[in-house]
């Protein structure tokens, strides 16, 4: 019977520790879409302002280069794709619009890709691109590694 307690609380105070730290990631996620749903100085939120960008390009984007766009958000998980895939395409949109481009380019999203991710994404975009044997030495400037 003891070992049976003994047993029983370990289980609770283990169930606990793991709620706890589920809570936590949760609330970790939740706290980051909250920021940047919160207008700025504008009046519009990061959130909006990714919607307007997507909205005004959306007829700019051809099949290879939702392909592309698609092809490299492949390794991001696929609980997070459709936010990395979205926060991207609104990089490149901007980028569309301030070069005033009448269509969303490749060269477009390789410059997008490479402003909207972290740096530890850019090593798996030059594989890539070298796997699709599309020459990127004119973004070298903008990557944050080295280029083999």
């Amino acid at each position: 019977m003891q070992e049976m307690s003994t047993l029983f609380g370990t289980f609770i105070i283990l169930w606990t520790v793991v709620l706890v730290l589920l809570l936590t990631i949760g609330g970790f996620f939740m706290f980051r879409k909250f920021l940047k749903s919160m207008p700025k100085q504008d009046g519009m939120s990061e959130l909006d302002w990714q919607d307007y960008y997507i909205d005004k390009t959306k007829k700019m984007w051809t099949e290879e280069t939702r392909e592309l766009l698609n092809d490299l958000v492949k390794p991001v998980p696929e609980l997070f794709r459709d936010v990395a895939r979205r926060s991207i395409a609104a990089k490149i949109g901007k980028l569309a619009l301030e070069e005033g481009a009448g269509e969303i380019s490749q060269d477009l999203v390789v410059k997008g890709y490479i402003m909207a991710t972290p740096a530890r994404d850019h090593k798996f975009l030059v594989a890539h691109l070298k796997e699709k044997q599309i020459d990127f030495s004119p973004y070298e400037q903008h990557l944050k590694i080295k280029a083999e």
